[in-house]
């Protein structure tokens, strides 16, 4: 709670420090006009170039990770970036003369920028989210095009900004309501995740966003060329730098986007669950086998068995790396489950059995805050459903179960069976076979279990190797990292 408090309290006072400094400004003889036509486009430019910058590396970083919430965060800032350039080269009196498209276009990179941010906290599970992300790949292309063609457009036609009318004496507040509501929003739901999860992307969205917001204020209230007025553009080229900060301590630090862009030319499962994972999964992972003992290895080979059986089936290169992290993660909603019935050695009461069984709708609903494509969270939600219909949590069967989810409940219940637990030892291998024989039909979707059954047979040592290792291990190093 204390730790709670100290976030809040820092992000409340780091955001009221430049608004006091905005409203302290003009009462002093230091709020001069700076007539700065040139300056003016400079640090336009920056802040610009910072932005593409930050742009850029996000969305590299969401198509490997195959995070929607990230790659909305890329959009966000090349909206922010596009129409700042043009903001900046239709400064008056610098390649134009035209007094209106400068600040229209500054209205709309924000709007713009405020609208992807409001996207990143709307949950993964959202019919627009979903929809948005079975086009991932074509976002940031199409989106880029599109504004390119929008300025080059207001460019050729500057008059166009008046039916705009961002700048008009209603417009300009209706423009800031609604970037008032998108970005109070995302603070409040970034910030939700980043107490619960820690990870820094959350905490840069939240400061990103209230800074920017705290320059829209300033950009329709103030004077333009007064020292006070100047304040929107610093405060705009440190929302973009602490992006850029996040992203690095997200994924850069570790090493995780080069290494993405290296396994572009890689083929191995092994290879990819070991470099390619988030630092953002791999917490998760180890936190999960931190509460549970039983699952320190699980995550990892569940996600490794899955991760064949789905190539034996001729999966497509974005679902196996679905199966993967969704594998990876699959059990994080233990952590929403008392110790004492997580790790009871005893038969479990009724009751105890249904606070087991709603771990996969808690770990789906972690999930979908953090950015996790659909069928990472089809593997959350469904790897204990059956295939006739006596699973749960929502009783599906048959072909309604996603297929990357019927993939993992075989790799599931085999690693299940040949893992020691505290009220059994662990299956043979012949064994849990047997089992995994027996139940297709009723618990298994039978293609998979036929297709187990040749990867079982061609890759006889694949299994025999990784049932006498602890692949857990092999994830611990780069977090510590």
């Amino acid at each position: 709670m204390r730790k709670a408090t100290h976030v809040i309290g820092k992000f409340a006072a780091l955001l009221l420090l430049p608004m006091l400094a905005y409203i302290a400004l003009p009462f002093t003889p230091y709020d001069a006009r700076v007539y700065e036509p040139e300056g003016h486009f400079y640090i336009v430019s920056l802040v610009s170039a910072i932005a593409l910058g930050v742009a850029a590396a996000v969305g590299i970083v969401a198509t490997q990770a195959r995070n929607i919430k990230v790659s909305f965060l890329s959009l966000s800032y090349v909206s922010l970036a596009a129409m700042f350039i043009l903001h900046g080269i239709s400064t008056p009196g610098f390649l134009t003369d035209h007094s209106a498209i400068s600040g229209n276009v500054a209205q709309l990179s924000v709007l713009l920028s405020a609208f992807w941010l409001w996207l990143c906290s709307v949950s993964g599970d959202r019919r627009l989210v979903r929809w948005l992300a079975g086009r991932q790949k074509l976002l940031l292309p199409v989106w880029t095009c599109g504004l390119a063609a929008f300025g080059l457009y207001l460019w050729l036609y500057p008059d166009f900004v008046y039916i705009m009318g961002l700048k008009g004496d209603v417009g300009k507040w209706v423009t800031t309501a609604m970037i008032l509501i998108m970005n109070a929003w995302s603070i409040y739901r970034n910030m939700q995740t980043y107490l619960v999860s820690r990870f820094p992307l959350q905490l840069a969205i939240v400061y990103s966003t209230g800074w920017m917001f705290i320059a829209q204020i300033i950009m329709v209230t103030g004077k333009v060329w007064m020292i006070s007025w100047w304040l929107y553009h610093y405060l705009l080229l440190a929302s973009v730098i602490v992006m850029a900060g996040g992203i690095v301590r997200e994924y850069l630090s570790s090493g995780s986007l080069s290494e993405s862009i290296k396994l572009l030319f890689r083929a191995k499962p092994q290879d990819w669950i070991n470099s390619y994972i988030s630092p953002s999964v791999r917490h998760l992972v180890l936190a999960t086998e931190a509460k549970d003992s039983y699952t320190a290895g699980h995550n990892y080979r569940v996600a490794l068995y899955a991760l064949k059986l789905g190539e034996e089936m001729g999966l497509s290169s974005s679902q196996l790396r679905a199966i993967a992290q969704g594998g990876l993660v699959h059990d994080v909603g233990k952590l929403y489950i008392p110790d004492g019935i997580l790790n009871k050695p005893g038969k479990l009461t009724d009751e105890e059995r249904s606070v087991i069984e709603a771990h996969p709708v808690s770990g789906f609903d972690v999930c979908k805050r953090l950015g996790f494509m659909t069928e990472e969270l089809a593997v959350i939600r469904s790897h204990h459903e059956r295939w006739n219909g006596s699973g749960y949590p929502d009783g599906l069967s048959g072909e309604s179960i996603p297929l990357v989810a019927r993939i993992t409940a075989v790799a599931d219940v085999y690693d299940a069976l040949t893992s020691s637990r505290s009220y059994r030892s662990a299956m043979s291998h012949e064994e849990a076979m047997q089992i995994l024989i027996k139940e297709s039909g009723k618990h298994f979707d039978p293609r998979c279990i036929s297709a187990w059954e040749k990867l079982v047979t061609d890759q006889r040592q694949f299994f025999q190797e990784t049932l006498q290792t602890s692949p857990h291990l092999r994830l611990e190093p780069k977090l510590a990292r």
